[in-house]
């Protein structure tokens, strides 16, 4: 669909279809820096919408998130994919039961082509891209976002220059570097996103992710990507869920899914936007509800977090719209939260996934017993990420594999003491 032009989230001023990935320059010279979004005819967008929620009903289309091609802003033509999207949307029955809800769901993402949601972000950027006639695309990152743009750049044919630091997990820099991304280590996060935008500037790179400081979001044409997310679950579900958890940092996806899910309610498919809520690390957003800012403040880190993915200080403002708008919460996890959530949604669902992903998880109970979510409501918590992402984290918190003999009573003595299995035969 052709954009109208570009908006900005916070103050409302519109700007000219094109380049603008720095954000509002309105906004930033009021020291609260906001995303722009991409907007379009609204009732050339109601129509396309009900195309795509009676095609999805149907199940026609490509089994991918271009099944919504009509609702974004590139062309067939330009369109770049690896299948990503038409993700599973999961009963967890067994889980739920533990947390107290029971009317649970998961959206799992980790079944994208490189094994996280950053697939639609980098679907939807380097189609734009393509767009453009731009020949390289930069970003930066330590993990999914790298691997994804990577993945995505090589699939289109594009240049790709990543920034990243030097500690980051294994598994992570050899997924990035796999598909033949310049791949360059920057002393510290702050310098590689000053030099993704001297790359930005200087040679008319194509950005996809953050690179400034305070931050407001990723490349706008990149979040439409996200918004397919939000259109899945609302056509997957039995019941439009009252509730969606995502684990936050910038809120990108946070953001994408809500804009697809009140464009769906522009367009009469659905009655209500379900309330969205943020889980979070170090707690930028629940301060900024708590304070009743109309801007995002930087937070403590009292400690490291094992959720590298979405561990900062910082959120941006394009997430605290999403909570205002849906009268959502947001609230945080610690270590040793995030570490039981993944190993709840492993050993009762069956559902490994990185401990940042875990994170919507995590929180619920919390978002419960605030009374911010009431246990008979219908839940969607977003995962994020495959649990092979950072593999080592996970391993450091589970016991040694103990060793048997060749007899099949020393089998039963390891299955008795060590696991309390007392059942014969298993």
């Amino acid at each position: 669909m052709r954009p109208q032009e570009l908006r900005c989230i916070r103050c409302g001023t519109g700007y000219p279809v094109g380049e603008l990935f720095t954000g509002c320059p309105r906004c930033a010279d009021e020291g609260k820096p906001s995303n722009l979004e991409v907007r379009y005819d609204p009732d050339e967008l109601a129509a396309a919408a009900r195309r795509a929620h009676a095609a999805a009903k149907a199940g026609a289309g490509p089994e991918s998130m271009w099944r919504y091609l009509d609702l974004l802003p590139v062309s067939a033509r330009n369109a770049v994919s690896l299948g990503e999207g038409a993700t599973p949307l999961l009963a967890v029955p067994r889980l739920g039961a533990a947390l107290g809800v029971p009317n649970l769901y998961v959206k799992d993402e980790s079944r994208n082509p490189t094994g996280s949601f950053k697939d639609r972000l980098a679907a939807g950027a380097v189609s734009a891209a393509r767009e453009l006639g731009k020949k390289v695309v930069v970003g930066s990152s330590s993990g999914n976002a790298g691997a994804a743009v990577a993945a995505l750049a090589a699939r289109a044919g594009l240049g790709c220059v990543m920034f990243t630091t030097a500690q980051f997990p294994l598994a992570m820099k050899t997924q990035m570097a796999v598909y033949g991304t310049r791949l360059i280590a920057a002393p510290s996060i702050k310098d590689r996103w000053s030099l993704m935008e001297a790359g930005v500037t200087r040679f008319g790179w194509f950005p996809v992710t953050v690179f400034r400081f305070p931050y407001f979001g990723s490349n706008f044409y990149g979040i439409e990507g996200y918004k397919t997310m939000g259109y899945e679950i609302a056509d997957q579900a039995e019941k439009l869920p009252d509730h969606i958890i995502y684990p936050v940092g910038a809120g990108d996806a946070f953001s994408g899914g809500y804009k697809a899910l009140a464009e769906y309610h522009a367009a009469g498919i659905i009655d209500t936007v379900p309330k969205m809520h943020a889980g979070e690390i170090y707690g930028p957003l629940e301060h900024s509800l708590a304070e009743n800012l109309d801007y995002v403040e930087d937070m403590p880190a009292p400690e490291p977090s094992v959720a590298i993915s979405v561990a900062s200080t910082l959120s941006t403002y394009q997430a605290l719209n999403v909570l205002r708008r849906t009268g959502g919460s947001a609230r945080s996890a610690n270590n040793a939260e995030l570490l039981t959530a993944q190993h709840d949604l492993a050993r009762l669902e069956g559902i490994f996934v990185e401990t940042s992903s875990a994170l919507s998880v995590a929180v619920l109970p919390k978002l419960v017993a605030d009374g911010a979510i009431d246990p008979d409501a219908t839940v969607v918590a977003v995962l994020t990420s495959d649990g092979l992402k950072d593999p080592q984290t996970t391993a450091d918190q589970l016991p040694e594999i103990p060793s048997c003999g060749t007899e099949l009573g020393s089998v039963v003595e390891i299955l008795r003491e060590v696991y309390q299995h007392v059942d014969e035969p298993i």
